[in-house]
């Protein structure tokens, strides 16, 4: 099959292009960056510097779109915002504009979104069918999955990926957090209350096969394990893989002051639970944190 991929140089793209060439697939990557770059990071792919440079009668069987700026690093400023936004929404805007120009419509999209749809709701178990709390996040992924969804009209199906955080090697919020909890000065953010709705980068991709499989799986699907840990839970399991101490608590107050309206995403979470997924029939490789991080931690 041949893939046409946005967003294939950043952590998930990376791990998603090494699987799908490894399935023998023809994989075109969209990117900004040199070709030489696209081709070190993502292996022997064609490189796209932009969508306009696809030919009308170009022939995709699916297009995989990942595109989007990181959300946490840096500041909500208004030109932060409009990045976020630029990145999400419009990339996506454009790419299914461009997939009506095609002669050939490719038969699936799989289309990145976030569990900050639901937006902070505490202790409150979530699924697919919950209906959000309006915040900014939410307002970020509603717009985005609308872009996504309007490849529907042209026929094409469209499945919404809801990450949750990501855990695996070499990327994603777990890079940043390991250098200070293996020196032993990590530990809970605020309270520790606040839940994290993660999932192992192996069962991300595995998910994303899955769909791309199954003609009859469409909507959105929550990409996180199924077992949701607060924040306090989740620092003492990474501590206990490492053998180091975490007793160095971040205030709130700190966090507020350092990262304004952006340290509620940290300080707030979602309960949330891969249900259409697992109704679907797939078994996580991963269901559970302490052998997800011992995996990726394995030297």
């Amino acid at each position: 099959m041949h893939f046409l991929i946005t967003g294939g140089t950043g952590f998930i793209g990376r791990a998603l292009c090494a699987d799908l060439l490894a399935q023998g697939h023809e994989l075109t990557v969209l990117s900004r960056q040199p070709s030489e770059r696209v081709r070190g990071v993502c292996g022997p792919v064609t490189p796209l510097g932009s969508l306009d440079l696809i030919c009308d009668d170009a022939r995709y069987d699916a297009v995989i779109n990942l595109a989007g700026e990181p959300i946490a690093d840096s500041r909500w400023t208004a030109a932060r915002k409009a990045q976020l936004r630029a990145s999400r929404v419009d990339v996506t805007r454009e790419l299914v504009g461009r997939l009506a120009r095609l002669r050939h419509k490719p038969d699936t999209l799989l289309s990145a979104s976030a569990i900050g749809y639901y937006g902070d709701q505490g202790d409150t178990p979530l699924d697919e069918s919950s209906p959000p709390h309006v915040e900014y996040t939410h307002t970020l992924c509603l717009e985005w999955e609308a872009e996504a969804r309007k490849a529907e009209t042209l026929g094409i199906r469209v499945c919404v990926l809801r990450s949750g955080l990501v855990v695996g090697r070499d990327g994603g919020f777990l890079k940043k957090m390991l250098p200070l909890f293996r020196a032993g000065l990590g530990g809970r953010i605020g309270d520790g209350k606040q839940w994290m709705s993660w999932i192992h980068l192996a069962d991300h991709i595995a998910i994303q096969n899955f769909l791309l499989k199954d003609p009859q799986l469409s909507g959105a699907f929550n990409l996180t394990a199924p077992d949701p840990v607060t924040n306090a839970e989740f620092t003492r399991i990474l501590a206990q893989s490492l053998k180091r101490p975490a007793g160095l608590p971040v205030p709130a107050a700190m966090l507020k002051l350092m990262l304004g309206e952006l340290a509620g995403l940290l300080l707030g979470g979602q309960r949330v639970l891969p249900e259409r997924i697992l109704r679907a029939g797939y078994a996580f490789r991963f269901p559970h944190l302490q052998p997800a991080l011992e995996d990726v931690l394995r030297p």
